[in-house]
């Protein structure tokens, strides 16, 4: 079974978060949310989000994927927490996929993982880290090999349906998407 990481920081975007976890349990997907400690996760609009677990309890596991939701302060924490850095760094080198969404791909950005890639983000976040080797698109989605970034909480369904693409293929992305009655 395909098993796939969700970094949980306080303060992320809901919206990301749940539509994320939601689509890719409906296809099949194994998801684990982890929470940076053990404490219940207070969402940037205030949802109350329980982790499955702690990224400590993780942070040695291998996943098919690891996707960040964003948000703010949330994907700040992600950025700078030292565990999701070295989960991040460890995957890309295994060459799992990279996801991230929102303001999340600046987690990217600092481990390097968005050096001499196509990426896109929320308005203005990649463009205020003067990434010189990043090509900063204003798409909804970008992939770019195995790390694909996504603009904002209006594009997190389709991210997420992507991602389910990525990992399972267009059968199984056309399925989740009938049963969602798009």
């Amino acid at each position: 079974m395909t098993k796939v990481l969700v970094p949980l920081a306080q303060g992320c975007e809901e919206l990301e978060a749940i539509t994320i976890t939601d689509l890719l349990v409906r296809a099949g997907i194994s998801v684990t949310t982890a929470g940076l400690d053990d404490q219940p996760v207070k969402a940037s609009r205030g949802a109350t989000l329980i982790p499955d677990t702690t990224i400590d309890k993780v942070v040695d596991k291998i996943f098919d994927m690891i996707v960040l939701p964003g948000g703010l302060p949330g994907a700040d924490y992600l950025r700078d927490d030292s565990r999701v850095q070295a989960i991040l760094k460890n995957h890309a080198a295994k060459n799992c996929y990279i996801a991230a969404v929102c303001a999340a791909p600046k987690a990217l950005a600092k481990a390097g993982l968005l050096d001499n890639k196509t990426a896109t983000a929320y308005p203005g976040v990649l463009e205020s880290l003067n990434l010189t080797s990043t090509k900063i698109k204003n798409s909804a989605i970008e992939i770019d090999g195995k790390i694909i970034t996504s603009r904002g909480p209006g594009t997190a369904m389709d991210f997420a349906l992507t991602l389910i693409e990525q990992l399972e293929g267009k059968n199984k992305r056309s399925v989740v998407e009938q049963q969602l009655v798009r």
